[in-house]
């Protein structure tokens, strides 16, 4: 099982790269390559004709959660065209171009496999960055009362794998980048933090302290651990080493949770209180100032996500009993925008699309969402609640 999960999950880890995106007027051609706005930018028109089955259903997902609509072949500007029968051969016509701009066959996998490695080189193609086809995520599933697991999977939910067997609360599912690797919060009975192998299987604790271990999130270059602990009282941010020692405290504020990290390593944003004010800050992470971000408009905000492009910062902003997911620039150069209902945000590879947690009544599951446009898909759901979901760079 163990050499199963390892060749599964090592073909879906991708490189970090930065997405250039489209905008335009509603009756212009969308030109790739020109910085959209969050929320307002017009999805590009592409058609589909000759896949069926489960490469149809494929593409149209991946396409449309990396800011593509399909529509007739006489409104497209891209028209993608080929077959699926016994293997994924595809073409992509630019009609403002007249020309075919991608042709290619793929084989050696499974059907399904190889209509995502076409989407993602009509995403290169098109938008000159990588898709997210073959990515992966990891996600916190509650199976029963007081009884959760985390799971991994494709990021369109598909090919499902537990990868703890705990039968106990866990939390905070999160990736050590470029590798087969999470760390993560479990309760035995009391919250700890652990580093799980995904290839060898090898578990090791990295912090058990007195009150509050969680909210684990490694640094880029993979050196350094942010955590929330309450070993001196208020829950506060501490850094350690990557397998747990050497911890030191970074803050003094109060309530502080959900740190994570700019991509160049300097800096760690996290949700706290400051004079009874929820909102988001930022500390270095070498130690230092504590600085607060201004999400004007945008009560009481939690869980920021950093883009991995360093261009952006979502987060979740609570408003009653709703939670509202929201994007702001990381420079804070513009106000927040309001994307759509959801909580837990972590953003793709390439810094367009999002994963979060969507609330129906009582029932949790996860839902992609293109942020340029607010286009957003449900992911595949099995039994169980999903939520706090981490994508894999």
């Amino acid at each position: 099982m163990k050499k199963h999960l390892f060749s599964t999950l090592i073909l879906g880890l991708t490189a970090l790269l930065t997405l250039s995106v489209a905008r335009a007027d509603p009756n212009d051609i969308v030109v790739p390559g020109i910085i959209g706005v969050p929320g307002f930018t017009k999805p590009i028109l592409v058609s589909l004709s000759g896949f069926s089955g489960e490469t149809l259903d494929v593409l149209n997902f991946d396409l449309y959660v990396q800011g593509f609509k399909v529509t007739t072949p006489a409104l497209a500007q891209y028209q993608i065209t080929g077959s699926n029968a016994g293997n994924v051969i595809g073409t992509v016509t630019d009609t403002v171009a007249k020309q075919s701009v991608l042709s290619r066959s793929y084989s050696g996998a499974s059907l399904r496999r190889q209509a995502h490695s076409f989407a993602n080189d009509i995403v290169l193609t098109i938008n000159h960055v990588p898709g997210i086809g073959l990515t992966k995520i990891a996600f916190k599933k509650e199976v029963g009362p007081g009884h959760g697991e985390i799971y991994v999977a494709d990021f369109d939910g598909h090919n499902q794998q537990e990868v703890t067997h705990d039968g106990t609360i866990v939390a905070s599912p999160a990736w050590v980048p470029g590798h087969l690797a999470l760390y993560y919060t479990t309760y035995h009975p009391d919250p700890e933090i652990i580093y799980n192998s995904l290839s060898s299987g090898q578990r090791t604790v990295v912090a058990r302290y007195s009150g509050l271990n969680t909210a684990p999130a490694l640094s880029p270059d993979g050196t350094t651990l942010a955590m929330v602990l309450s070993r001196s009282g208020s829950p506060n941010i501490w850094v350690a080493n990557a397998n747990g020692s050497n911890p030191r405290k970074l803050t003094n504020t109060t309530e502080d949770s959900s740190p994570c990290w700019s991509p160049d390593g300097q800096w760690i944003c996290f949700a706290t209180k400051i004079h009874e004010r929820r909102l988001l800050a930022k500390v270095p992470a070498g130690g230092g100032e504590v600085q607060t971000l201004s999400t004007s408009g945008h009560p009481n905000p939690t869980e920021p996500a950093w883009s991995p492009d360093g261009k952006w910062i979502a987060f979740t902003q609570q408003t009653g009993y709703g939670f509202d997911l929201c994007v702001m620039p990381a420079d804070g150069s513009k106000p927040p925008q309001l994307l759509v209902a959801g909580e837990h945000p972590s953003w793709s590879p390439n810094s367009r699309t999002l994963i979060f947690t969507k609330r129906t009544g009582y029932t949790y599951a996860l839902s992609v969402l293109d942020v340029m446009t607010k286009q957003v898909k449900d992911i595949r759901r099995n039994s169980g609640d999903d939520s706090q979901p981490d994508w894999a760079r």
